[in-house]
């Protein structure tokens, strides 16, 4: 019998049951304040603050997929979102914005009782698992996400489904839930493309850990990809014959372009990354549902593209971004990096103003045109209780930090589970940071990892209540 099996047995009815009594308690919080706050910012700003950043480029194709047939934007195939969320959106939102933040909302419910379930099965101690949820429950970012019309809950939700189902199988090696994550992979790749490569390196990890099992070790690669390829090809099979574009999405070359590239390019011209981020079109990007290729200020930097179809444009834009970065990769590794800071230790208390109209929104790029340091002074001096309001979700961050490195570090090290939960937060955090260029950097962004974080947490919690107790 594996390790990972005999500490199962040891632990019975740790990868059992969707269910406990003691779960009751951190469900209720989390509906009571999730309700809480959407009711309260319905009441102080009404619907448009449910309307965040990318939501109108979700709706639009979305409400044309679901009324028309068609996944169209702008009057053509949309190859910057994917199905997912936009048609997820598309039917919640018919009986009004209202009801689609409700169904956001249910589904970040149900993320708690995953996470739950996940490090139950991951940890075999319901006292983790529960706590787990409970730090879930109260997470100020994932609050503060949970109604809003972004991608988000859904995501975490059929991801967090996809590990549960991969944690599983680790330990009792049953192929059909093997098949099962490798479906709801894909599926959570529909909502959020920064999975597409993801089924590789499960697929290599796999032949890895299952050396010594032959029956397994080429067999679980093997579901797994059949699971999940085909429906990914399927998506880029449809990109083919309607434009010609043989990818499952165009965002990345849209945001290596606009970003990252857009950067480099500003700082060698010695120009406003602002500026120069603006005269590209950027700002057109929720009108144009992400195809910024297609507004015509782009048109009017780049005159030479306007008879030029979306596979052109978007060849383009490849072409550039890797020549660009390419030429300068220490600027290239800093537009990676900064983002990735940014992402996991922003506070994101500037959403919560927003809600209330606290304040006005700050410009997307401040960070990158004076730095970090210098924007933090002007607020300390500008609006000392919005400074003092970061204080305090940076000390729930850096709490919660902290105490997943405990967790992490307590925790058994040869248990492959606990490598693959590690591995998927490390991944998540430099594709969709790193992704988003300077100024890119969002506490949106590390909304995924965040039920990794409050299980390990939750294990360091656990266990300095043990050690205090002996």
């Amino acid at each position: 019998m594996s390790l990972e099996l005999r500490e199962l047995a040891a632990n019975p009815g740790s990868g059992s049951g969707w269910w406990t009594p003691r779960l009751a308690g951190p469900l209720i919080a989390a509906t009571a304040v999730r309700m809480a706050l959407l009711v309260a910012v319905l009441a102080r700003s009404g619907t448009g603050a449910l309307i965040q950043g990318d939501t109108i480029s979700y709706l639009n194709p979305g409400r044309n997929l679901l009324l028309h047939g068609r996944f169209f934007a702008e009057g053509v195939p949309d190859l910057v979102r994917t199905p997912g969320y936009p048609l997820f959106l598309g039917i919640t939102s018919l009986a009004g914005l209202p009801a689609a933040a409700v169904a956001n909302l249910i589904l970040s419910l149900f993320s708690v009782l995953l996470v739950w379930r996940l490090g139950r099965v991951v940890t075999g101690d319901d006292r983790i698992a529960i706590g787990a949820a409970w730090l879930l429950a109260c997470e100020p970012i994932s609050i503060l996400f949970s109604f809003v019309l972004l991608s988000e809950p859904l995501f975490i939700v059929i991801f967090l489904f996809v590990l549960e189902r991969l944690t599983v199988f680790l330990r009792e090696h049953r192929l059909s839930d093997l098949a099962l994550a490798g479906i709801l992979l894909a599926a959570a790749t529909y909502v959020r493309p920064i999975t597409y490569y993801l089924v590789w390196p499960f697929a290599l990890g796999l032949f890895i850990v299952l050396a010594r099992i032959p029956r397994l070790r080429w067999k679980a690669p093997a579901v797994l990809l059949l699971a999940t390829v085909p429906w990914l090809a399927a998506w880029q099979i449809r990109n083919k014959l309607e434009t010609g574009f043989g990818g499952f999405t165009s965002v990345g070359d849209v945001n290596l372009y606009f970003y990252n590239a857009a950067m480099i390019t500003a700082h060698l011209e010695h120009k406003s990354y602002s500026e120069f981020y603006q005269s590209l079109g950027w700002h057109l990007f929720n009108e144009y549902s992400g195809m910024v290729y297609l507004t015509p200020t782009y048109l009017k930097s780049h005159p030479e593209q306007i008879g030029w179809n979306q596979t052109q444009r978007i060849a383009f834009l490849h072409e550039q971004s890797v020549r660009i970065l390419a030429a300068h990769p220490l600027l290239a590794m800093k537009g990676c990096v900064t983002p990735m800071v940014q992402t996991l230790f922003y506070p994101g208390v500037g959403y919560f103003n927003n809600f209330f109209a606290l304040s006005s929104p700050p410009k997307v790029d401040s960070r990158v045109d004076f730095g970090a340091v210098r924007a933090s002074l002007s607020l300390l001096r500008e609006r000392p209780w919005e400074a003092a309001e970061k204080g305090i979700f940076i000390l729930i961050l850096d709490a919660l930090y902290l105490l997943a490195v405990r967790g992490f570090l307590r925790l058994n090290r040869k248990d492959s589970c606990i490598w693959l939960l590690l591995g998927i937060s490390l991944y998540l955090i430099a594709v969709s940071a790193a992704g988003g260029g300077p100024g890119g950097g969002d506490a949106r962004y590390r909304l995924p990892i965040m039920p990794v974080v409050c299980i390990f947490a939750a294990a360091g919690i656990w266990r300095t209540k043990a050690v205090t107790r002996g």
